[in-house]
């Protein structure tokens, strides 16, 4: 889904990787590159209600642990969690696959699994997907720890980069297979608290 829309407010950044903001575009600078706003803030409440709409129906009477993805998925498990109706628990665990603006090809190790999820409904969340490599990882460390089931819910999917075959059952937008920062994901370690997802302009 492709969402370009402007935006009525104001946004000021006092961090040295940041260099001035163009409001009606609402175009940044993060360190040597620039990005334009891609998808609005409120756009993405707006689709984490639905989705959270329909996990409540989903996962009715099932023992349920939101799985983050760290480090670009506190956001959106954050907005998720404090939005779900029924009585789940949450954990995180971290790894890596990115380096500058594409994808290394090499996950790293995963660590964090600090609990028995055994039997457990597990929802994975996670900020983006795109090759799928790190979400076939993930899936395959829950298939050794024995769990029940497995649900996906990640903000951003690039459907022309994946290449696995893991069914996602959450999805907020279908995004090109362009780079892009902001909730939760970052360039270089910047730009993970923007409110908006932006993409990188060429």
């Amino acid at each position: 889904m492709l969402i370009r829309t402007k935006i009525s407010y104001y946004f000021h950044i006092f961090a040295p990787a940041y260099s001035s903001i163009v409001t009606h575009m609402k175009e940044i600078r993060i360190l040597d590159k620039n990005f334009r706003e891609f998808i609005t803030e409120k756009a993405i409440q707006e689709r984490v209600d639905e989705i959270v709409r329909q996990m409540n129906t989903d996962l009715v009477g099932k023992d349920v642990v939101f799985l983050g993805i760290l480090n670009g998925a506190f956001l959106f498990a954050a907005d998720l969690f404090r939005r779900i109706e029924l009585q789940v628990r949450i954990s995180f665990v971290k790894l890596a696959s990115y380096e500058g603006t594409s994808s290394s090809g090499t996950i790293k190790e995963l660590i964090g699994w600090n609990e028995d999820i055994r039997n457990k409904t597990i929802v994975v969340i996670e900020d983006i997907v795109d090759t799928g490599n790190t979400l076939e990882r993930i899936v395959d460390e829950l298939i050794i720890r024995k769990v029940s089931e497995v649900k996906i819910a990640t903000m951003l999917y690039k459907p022309q980069a994946y290449t696995k075959s893991i069914p996602l059952d959450y999805i907020g937008f279908e995004i090109p297979n362009d780079f892009v920062v902001g909730y939760g994901l970052d360039y270089d370690g910047y730009g993970r608290n923007l409110p908006s997802v932006y993409t990188l302009i060429h």
